[in-house]
């Protein structure tokens, strides 16, 4: 019996040793990956904020080319300034005496990252009726 006992010791610590070398492998596999998600997410993150201030930007510049345009069949100029939680616009309306108009707006997002975009819109007016030749957008 003695030499049964000792065997199986001897088979023990081995199974023990390679169990935990697997489970501290295993321990190492897993935050390694848990650190990619995290920076993976950080990353997406970032990428999420500069496409949001992208858009409000851009909104921000439409909605200040709007204001400005507004009643641009009945004014010769026009100029807007306002500011919100979301940003700053502004936006000018110029008008030629042949009733060629030239529209320009612009948004700036205020936060983490800090976006601006313009649109500028250029076109003629026959008699109440508006219509625009042609439209730029720049992020």
């Amino acid at each position: 019996m003695p030499s049964i006992r000792s065997s199986s010791r001897a088979r023990t610590n081995s199974e023990r040793g390679f169990a935990l070398v697997a489970a501290i492998v295993l321990a190492v596999l897993y935050v390694a990956l848990i650190e990619l998600l995290l920076i993976d997410s950080a990353r997406e993150l970032v990428e999420a904020r500069r496409f949001r201030a992208k858009v409000i930007a851009a909104t921000l510049a439409e909605n200040g080319a709007e204001l400005a345009a507004a009643g641009m069949v009945a004014r010769n100029s026009a100029s807007v300034n306002a500011a919100d939680g979301q940003g700053t616009i502004s936006g000018t309306m110029r008008k030629t005496p042949d009733d060629h108009f030239q529209v320009d707006g612009t948004g700036t997002t205020v936060g983490l990252v800090r976006t601006t975009a313009s649109v500028q819109l250029s076109g003629r007016i026959e008699g109440k009726k508006v219509k625009i030749e042609y439209a730029v957008h720049n992020p």
